[in-house]
């Protein structure tokens, strides 16, 4: 279901967020159309004050948005483009979809990990997520699995956040991996807000569907 009514609201905040967008959908869906994505990246690129995390499953359809329409949009570091990587079955198609784009910012989140993925292709990739599966059911995660993936990561020199062990006690599991936690993440670019008349006239033509090209 499309929520148009919240696409002005980065606009009204002043005070700058990480801002997961679609956090319980998928923005590359085959079922949003492309003038819905491409209203929600013109709003990511005025509202460049906040930095944006953008995750999907569907790599094909990013790699193609972000290839054509939506290629003055992907240069922008404020937003992050990510692909998610369970196995290698899917993940390793959905991270060579990525690494082909002209993303500014590139990520992987690795949630949940469900075997050694073994090498990880990581050139071109700016951050890596790892967590395990939580909830009834959860399917375990082992050690050296997260293990491997962070040590490829200090080799290539790129962060690394490890978000839970899940299970079906996740809290009871915690989040730490060799007794530290890890809690790395690419710099955030420092844009200054625009000034509040802007900002509001932004969010106005944005809800009233008049604002969809896609420059500041």
């Amino acid at each position: 279901m499309l929520v148009p009514h919240k696409l002005s609201e980065p606009l009204r905040w002043s005070e700058p967020k990480m801002i997961f967008v679609n956090s319980m959908s998928d923005l590359f869906h085959q079922d949003i159309p492309r003038t819905y994505i491409e209203k929600v990246a013109a709003t990511m690129r005025l509202a460049n004050w906040h930095t944006y995390q953008v995750l999907t499953k569907r790599s094909e359809r990013l790699r193609e948005l972000l290839c054509g329409p939506l290629q003055s949009v992907a240069a922008d570091a404020h937003i992050w483009w990510g692909v998610s990587v369970e196995d290698r079955k899917y993940g390793m198609a959905r991270i060579r979809d990525l690494q082909n784009t002209p993303a500014a910012v590139r990520f992987l989140s690795v949630e949940p990990l469900l075997e050694d993925l073994g090498k990880l292709p990581l050139d071109g990739i700016a951050w890596v997520i790892v967590g395990g599966e939580s909830g009834p059911g959860a399917r375990p995660m082992k050690e050296h699995w997260v293990l491997s993936i962070r040590e490829q990561c200090a080799a290539a020199n790129v962060p690394f956040f490890f978000k839970q062990w899940g299970g079906v006690r996740k809290k009871a599991a915690g989040r730490t991996l060799g007794g530290k936690t890890h809690d790395d993440y690419p710099t955030r670019v420092q844009n200054p807000p625009l000034p509040s008349p802007v900002r509001l006239g932004h969010a106005t033509r944005i809800e009233n569907s008049e604002l969809v090209q896609l420059t500041r």
